[in-house]
């Protein structure tokens, strides 16, 4: 995932472009969402939460530093892409001190995650597991998933189910088919977050056989794809309502403009207009799932 430029002249700002932080939605609201649906059962508990909270984003982080790392290898970084500048193709980071960091935070996430499993059992440990291999594997191994066209389906699976499913397990040790229905909207705005992203790089990512699933479908099959999963992601809220959660969950519909706003702008805009497009999508995700999830809270 990507995000727009910052100013490159602090080691600060280089490691915050580095860590994207427009593109931590994906990692904080599912997080959120879960913990309000734990809360409307009357099973939230705050320390658990936070830890969840925690641990998702260092994953996210961590594979955005994975990928910086991969994709410098791999040459899918060079002057001609699209996006903003990758710290460790444009010598901002070093190589190495990137593969120590990314090193230091998944074995800080896998600390913290010991506690979920005290806590919670050895469920949450094979979750944890497989989250901290999908950072690595994404982009790195010898088949990474993102050049392979099927890093979308692993996000809406880690970005959404096991990231909503796992927060509420976390907190309630039970799991229901309504928490797995509200995790289908996070899951949706992180994989259109990656199509943006992706639809940008399309020209730059054949040439360096990165076979993404816009890369392999085409642009306007991307974007169509993108106006479905946000349909979804808003019909969501109305099928847990259906199941007997507060109608207020329909609060989300007030982020409905900037969709409509964000639809218009996929389909007008090229190249780095769409880096823009890609900051409004987690814009997007954040308002309807703080709404969604707010919205839950009220009796």
């Amino acid at each position: 995932m990507a995000e727009q430029s910052l100013p490159l002249s602090t080691s600060l700002q280089a490691w915050m472009l580095a860590i994207r932080p427009k593109t931590l939605p994906a990692g904080a609201v599912p997080v959120v969402l879960g913990s309000a649906l734990a809360a409307v059962d009357g099973r939230f508990r705050l320390l658990p939460s936070l830890v969840a909270l925690i641990c998702a984003l260092g994953i996210q982080v961590a594979t955005n530093f994975i990928n910086e790392i991969y994709d410098f290898r791999k040459g899918a970084d060079t002057a001609a892409r699209l996006g903003p500048t990758r710290t460790v193709a444009a010598g901002l980071i070093s190589e190495n001190t990137m593969i120590r960091v990314s090193a230091s935070l998944v074995g800080t996430v896998f600390l913290l995650g010991l506690y979920l499993v005290f806590t919670s059992g050895w469920p949450i440990l094979l979750v944890g597991l497989l989250s901290l291999l999908f950072a690595w594997a994404y982009t790195g191994g010898p088949y990474p998933i993102a050049y392979s066209g099927l890093g979308d389906i692993f996000v809406f699976v880690f970005f959404g189910l096991v990231a909503v499913g796992g927060t509420y397990y976390v907190q309630a040790h039970i799991l229901s088919p309504s928490v797995l229905l509200a995790a289908v909207a996070p899951g949706a705005f992180s994989v259109n977050i990656l199509l943006v992203n992706n639809i940008r790089d399309i020209a730059t990512d054949r040439t360096v056989g990165k076979m993404t699933l816009p890369a392999r479908i085409g642009a306007q099959w991307a974007r169509r794809l993108y106006i479905l999963l946000t349909t979804i992601a808003f019909f969501i809220p109305a099928q847990l309502v259906m199941n007997g959660y507060s109608p207020w969950g329909m609060l989300s519909l007030l982020s409905a403009p900037l969709a409509f706003t964000m639809i218009r702008r996929l389909y007008a805009s090229e190249g780095r207009e769409l880096n823009d497009v890609l900051a409004g999508t987690g814009k997007l995700m954040t308002l309807h799932g703080l709404l969604f999830s707010a919205g839950l809270l009220i009796k």
